[in-house]
């Protein structure tokens, strides 16, 4: 019973040389299920209700590791989707107000506060300055939501009548912590925005 105590008990200081969070969790659980055991021993050597707290605190924390762990693995695996898939907007849908433009209005100006973020539902648009056409699905504004400045770097003009639901400001910088496909999204944008950013500077005028 004495070897099983320092068995779990190594299993808990290993847990502090853990540097991220999946071992860190694994190890937990493992000396979750030898405190257990070591508990459960107290049965067989007559002191059972000595060690009655350190069972009940480990049967008590297995579950939680074991939903932690699964937690993580779940995030891991989102980001790793949304790494080789364009994120899908749908689910922030119920997050988002519906606005609907005329042919040939402008949705935003350059230099406009940047408030919301853009998810293009019917129509199309084009942004000026690059003489960018998008279609329906297509994400705008992100990058000057997530801006120090927060202003539009661009023109928004509608070439059709369109539909777009639009992300306020506030949620969008709330989802970002709390929604990892929408955080590793804005993520790719910025680096996209950058590297395009640098290649436009490099290209002969």
């Amino acid at each position: 019973m004495q070897i099983v105590a320092w068995v779990a008990a190594g299993l808990v200081f290993m847990t502090f040389f853990m540097k991220t969070i999946v071992p860190l969790r694994q190890a937990a659980i493992a000396s979750n299920l030898v405190f257990i055991c070591y508990g459960l021993m107290g049965l067989n050597y007559g002191i059972f209700d000595k060690v009655l707290p350190i069972l009940v605190l480990h049967v008590s924390l297995l579950p939680l590791n074991i939903i932690r762990l699964r937690e993580v693995r779940r995030t891991i695996r989102a980001v790793h989707n949304a790494s080789h898939d364009r994120v899908e907007f749908e689910h922030l849908i119920p997050f988002m107000r519906t606005e609907k433009f005329s042919r040939g209005q402008f949705i935003f100006s350059r230099g406009d506060p940047a408030d919301r973020i853009l998810l293009l539902h019917k129509g199309r648009v084009r942004l000026i300055e690059l003489d960018k056409l998008l279609e329906p699905g297509a994400v705008i504004g992100e990058v000057g939501v997530f801006a120090e400045n927060a202003v539009r770097s661009g023109t928004l003009r509608c070439e059709e009548d369109c539909e777009l639901y639009s992300l306020a400001a506030e949620k969008a910088l709330e989802l970002f912590y709390q929604d990892s496909r929408f955080g590793f999204f804005i993520v790719q944008s910025l680096a996209r925005y950058l590297s395009d950013e640098v290649k436009r500077a490099g290209s002969p005028r």
